[in-house]
């Protein structure tokens, strides 16, 4: 669903209605399309509803572009139709592949260069979306790849997995993880990086969220410096499920972090 929160201005919110307004295209009369946009119904237009996009199985991830005109989606168990990108001018979503190799678990952009990064359960393959071709593939060594963020200069990445581990790549040394961090006991749910501080972050099913200062620098023969800084006690865990944070995101300005948990709880930390 796409939202308009109504936390702007009257009259942000209203340029806000207008990006997110259903427009008959009479180009797409007759084709077939992958995934039929629609309008709310009337309650839920009331609660900030403005466009609902169906999809044949759960959505388990929703990645934006830097430029905000496109965003995709995954539904691992979706088969052909498990990623597909959106594209929020045009009202119209597209089939980025026809077969996916492995079980999709999360996609991220690149954030200048029309480079697609698709993460399997032990592979993270990067895509050039103009050539429409396989660029690289990572070889992540992990069981289960839960999550995964790229660094705003583009070329870091971070990765987490369900076997605890949390992964650094720097695309320009090799396609193996340049640091393996272990700092977790349990699962890694979420890898995030702080979109304007030097800082990325990893939660996990033990109900912790682990803070990390990174240093990336601009010449090629300096690699990345990585240092622990802060370990967050959520006590988000549920005794049920064994589940604990299962999301973390930072705040895109300030130096705070929210935490999601399987108790149902949202946690806001700030400095």
């Amino acid at each position: 669903m796409l939202i308009n929160p109504l936390t702007s201005s009257e009259e942000q919110s209203k340029v806000i209605d207008f990006q997110l307004t259903l427009i008959e295209n009479i180009s797409s009369v007759g084709k077939k399309l992958v995934v039929e946009w629609t309008k709310p119904s009337e309650e839920e237009y009331k609660t900030g509803i403005r466009i609902v996009i169906p999809q044949t199985k759960p959505v388990t991830q929703i990645a934006w572009h830097a430029k905000g005109n496109y965003f995709a989606s995954v539904s691992p168990n979706a088969g052909s139709k498990s990623v597909l990108i959106h594209r929020l001018a045009q009202k119209q979503s597209q089939m980025p592949f026809k077969k996916n190799k492995g079980v999709v678990q999360c996609v991220q952009f690149h954030p200048t260069q029309p480079l697609f990064f698709v993460a399997t359960q032990k592979y993270i393959r990067i895509y050039n979306l103009v050539k429409q071709s396989l660029m690289k593939k990572l070889l992540a060594g992990v069981n289960g790849i839960s999550s995964i963020d790229v660094h705003s200069g583009g070329d870091n990445i971070i990765m987490g997995s369900l076997d605890t581990r949390v992964c650094w790549f720097d695309l320009d040394l090799s396609v193996k993880p340049y640091k393996i961090l272990r700092y977790h006991k349990e699962p890694v749910r979420r890898v995030v990086f702080h979109p304007r501080y030097n800082l990325f972050a990893s939660c996990s099913d033990e109900g912790a969220i682990h803070i990390f200062h990174c240093t990336v620098f601009s010449d090629l023969l300096s690699n990345a410096a990585i240092v622990p800084v802060n370990v967050l006690s959520t006590n988000q865990r549920d005794t049920e499920s064994g589940m604990g944070t299962l999301d973390c995101i930072f705040h895109p300005s300030q130096p705070w972090i929210f935490a999601a948990g399987a108790n149902n709880t949202i946690h806001l930390y700030t400095q």
